[in-house]
């Protein structure tokens, strides 16, 4: 994607000794730039959402194992990059995936050519989600043309999170989708909840005005009260983790707009590449939730009276705060599953993945 014209991704290699990312922990008031250049500058970027999204969480987490094996590639070295980086955001299952990918890689071949073989490979990996976010975009993209064809007027798209280029290395997932419909000239628009406590509906704001796609800001609990007045045409997020059965976890406050969504008969989509699909989980409610610091709760960054970025708490004293990540949609919600193969209702998403049918 671009941004102030020039054509750029979230993540990208520096040499064969760092990775730069955007430090979304910033956006959308300051855009900068960040070198990691170890896997504990890794471990705490993605702890800290300095780079955030699924499958972002995924290839950056591959090449901190890469840059840790740079200063030691003993097996002993390898398990502890290994689970260091893993602890670093528990839910989503891409970085679990990327990691293991790595080590199966690289468990097999002589210490002195694990850190070459495993910097090669995440580079594969970064590629590959590339590539897995533009076919979902064209699918998701599909399901747009033909709902546009029906409706015969601009369609009305309700999103939730941030799911753009942002949160992978390029184009996105649920945005993939929407950035290719409004390449692709369909008529559309887009309901963006702010998604607090993070309030990442900003990002998504912040890339759809870069991409020149018409969107409007919300209130989180507003989509139920568009959608009872006829204002949403389909709702469609990511996700951080997809049971096989089709459960979807995703940033919190998914789950209701799924419930609404279900009650005024809108169609609920959950757009993800493969490597979001865990086959080892049927119940999606047994998916470890992400508890993260209060702090996310009680402070707000924005921009002063003159216009420069600004914390504020929003409460004193010793009220508790409980601050889960996620939260579950189960599959009897969601109308399908938009992935780098094509669309699937969630009790069929192992037909577009037949090789995984033992696990399953």
């Amino acid at each position: 994607m671009k941004v102030n014209g020039t054509s750029m991704r979230s993540i990208w290699p520096i040499g064969d000794s760092a990775v730069g990312v955007v430090d979304q922990s910033l956006l959308p008031h300051r855009f900068e730039t960040r070198e990691l250049e170890s896997a504990a500058a890794v471990e705490h970027a993605i702890r800290t959402m300095v780079v955030r999204g699924a499958p972002l969480i995924g290839v950056t987490g591959a090449y901190g194992l890469a840059l840790a094996l740079r200063s030691d590639a003993s097996d002993t070295a390898l398990a502890a990059a290994h689970a260091q980086l893993l602890a670093a955001r528990p839910t989503a299952v891409n970085l679990r995936w990327a990691l293991d990918r790595l080590r199966a890689l690289i468990a097999a071949l002589p210490a002195a050519q694990r850190a070459a073989a495993a910097w090669d490979e995440a580079g594969r990996i970064a590629e590959e989600d590339v590539q897995l976010n533009r076919s979902i975009g064209a699918h998701g993209a599909a399901l747009m043309r033909t709902l546009h064809s029906r409706v015969r007027r601009p369609i009305n798209v309700l999103t939730h999170c941030n799911t753009g280029w942002l949160a992978a290395v390029d184009h996105g997932t649920a945005l993939a989708a929407i950035y290719a419909a409004h390449d692709e000239g369909i008529p559309l628009h887009v309901w963006v909840d702010e998604t607090r406590p993070r309030n990442q509906g900003l990002l998504t704001a912040w890339e759809l005005a870069a991409h020149g796609v018409p969107h409007t800001l919300i209130v989180d609990n507003a989509g139920g009260h568009l959608m009872q007045h006829g204002q949403v045409d389909m709702v469609i997020v990511g996700a951080d983790r997809v049971s096989a059965q089709g459960d979807v976890a995703n940033k919190i406050g998914t789950y209701l707009k799924a419930l609404a969504a279900h009650d005024n008969k809108v169609p609920f989509y959950a757009a993800v590449p493969s490597p979001t699909i865990d086959w080892t989980i049927t119940d999606g409610l047994t998916i470890a939730i992400e508890e993260r610091a209060a702090s996310e709760v009680l402070m707000v960054n924005g921009l002063d009276a003159s216009g420069l970025p600004a914390v504020v708490r929003l409460m004193a004293g010793a009220t508790a705060v409980a601050n889960p990540a996620f939260d579950v949609t189960p599959a009897r919600l969601v109308t399908g599953i938009v992935t780098e193969r094509g669309v699937a209702e969630p009790a069929r998403l192992i037909e577009l993945f037949p090789e995984h049918r033992r696990a399953a």
